[in-house]
C-alpha cells in the first residue's frame, strides 16, 4: 500500500496532515499512527465564526484568570487561604484551556484535522490530570470554607501556610497521577480500528473503541478510577452539610448571610464543573449523539472557564477583591 502523504508542522508537540497515516504490523494489521479529531469539520460553513467565538471568549478567559492571579499577587490584604485557592484555581482554569483550545482553533483554520499519537498522548494527560486537579481543588475550598465557618478560632491554626502549600501540592500531584494511570492505560496497546475521533480533543472513550487489544479491562479501571475522583471529589457534599448546619442555627439574619455568601460562588462553580462533568461521562453511551457530546464538551472546555472568573468576582462575598480590581483598572488608565 502506498504510504499517505503528511505534513508536519514545525511545533514537535503537534503534527498535522491531510489524512492519518498507517504502517503494517507483522500479522497484516494496519496500525494507526495519527488520529483525525473530526471536530467541527461538518460544519465547514460555520468554521470562520466558530473561530472568531471560541477566539474571543479565550481571550476573555485568559485576562480574566491573569487579572485574578495578579491582583491576589500584588495585593497584600488578599494574601490568605481562600484568595490563594482562589488564585491557584485561576491558574489551573488557565493551563486547562491551553490544553485543548488552541489546537481546536488550529483546526478550525487548518484544513487538515489530524494530531500525531504523541501529542494525543500528551494532550490527554495534561487534559485529564488539570481535570482531576480542578476536582480535587474545588473539594480543598469546600474544606477551607468548612474550617472558615465552622471552627473560626482555630482557622488560623488548621489553614496556616505550610498546611495550604502542602495541600495545593497534594492536589496535582494527585490528580497528574491518576492522570498518568489512565493515560497509560489507553496508550498501552496500539490502534488499529480506525483513525476517525469524533470530538475535538483526543476523549479517553473514542480512543478505547480504536484499540486493537479488547478495552473492556481498561475501561472498568478507568471507571473505578473515575469513581475514586467522584467520591473524593463529593466529600464538599459533607463540608456543606456541615457548613448548614451552622447557618441555620446562627441567631443573626446578617451572620447568616454573611457565611452564606462566603460559599455562593464555590458552590456555584462546583455545580456548574460537576453538572457538565456528569452529562459528559455518566450517560449511557448510546443516549447521545457525537454531535451532541461535542456541544456538551465546547461548553465544558469553553465557556466554564469563562464563567469561573466571573462568578468569584460577582457572585461571591469579594468586594475587596472586586475594589481592588477597579483600582488596578483605574491605575491602567
Amino acid at each position: 500500500m502506498p504510504s499517505r502523504p503528511s505534513l508536519c508542522c514545525s511545533i514537535p508537540l503537534f503534527c498535522v496532515s491531510s489524512q492519518a497515516p498507517e504502517k503494517l504490523r507483522g500479522n497484516g494489521t494496519w496500525l494507526v499512527t495519527e488520529f483525525v479529531l473530526v471536530g467541527f469539520s461538518n460544519l465547514p460553513q460555520l468554521r470562520t465564526t466558530l473561530f472568531m467565538l471560541f477566539l474571543f471568549t479565550y481571550l476573555v478567559t485568559l485576562s480574566g484568570n491573569v487579572t485574578i492571579i495578579t491582583i491576589i499577587h500584588v495585593d497584600q490584604t488578599l494574601h490568605t487561604p481562600m484568595y490563594r485557592f482562589l488564585a491557584v484555581l485561576s491558574f489551573s482554569e488557565t493551563c486547562y484551556t491551553l490544553v485543548t483550545i488552541p489546537n481546536m482553533l488550529d483546526h478550525l483554520l487548518m484544513e487538515s484535522q489530524a494530531i500525531s499519537i504523541p501529542a494525543c498522548r500528551a494532550q490527554m494527560f495534561f487534559f485529564l490530570g488539570l481535570g482531576c486537579s480542578h476536582c480535587f481543588l474545588l473539594t480543598l475550598m469546600g474544606y477551607d470554607r468548612y474550617v472558615a465557618i465552622c471552627h473560626p478560632l482555630r482557622y488560623s491554626v488548621i489553614m496556616r501556610p505550610t498546611v495550604c502549600l502542602c495541600l495545593r501540592g497534594l492536589v496535582f500531584c494527585s490528580g497528574f497521577s491518576v492522570a498518568l494511570i489512565e493515560t497509560c492505560m489507553i496508550f498501552s496497546s496500539p490502534f488499529c480500528r480506525g483513525d476517525q475521533v469524533e470530538h475535538f480533543f483526543c476523549d479517553i472513550a473514542l480512543l478505547l473503541r480504536l484499540s486493537c487489544t479488547p478495552s473492556a479491562c481498561k475501561a472498568l479501571g478507568i471507571f473505578f478510577l473515575s469513581v475514586l475522583v467522584v467520591l473524593i471529589s463529593f466529600l464538599f457534599l459533607l463540608y456543606y452539610a456541615f457548613i448548614v448546619a451552622i447557618i441555620v442555627r446562627m441567631p443573626s439574619a446578617t451572620g447568616c448571610h454573611k457565611a452564606f455568601s462566603t460559599c455562593a460562588a464555590h458552590l456555584t462553580v462546583v455545580i456548574v464543573h460537576f453538572g457538565c462533568a456528569a452529562i459528559i461521562y455518566l450517560h449511557p453511551d448510546s443516549g447521545t449523539s457525537p454531535e451532541q457530546d461535542r456541544l456538551v464538551a465546547v461548553f465544558y472546555t469553553v465557556v466554564t472557564p469563562l464563567l469561573n472568573p466571573v462568578v468569584y468576582t460577582l457572585c461571591k462575598k469579594v468586594r475587596d477583591l472586586r475594589r481592588t480590581l477597579a483600582r488596578g483598572c483605574m491605575g491602567l488608565q
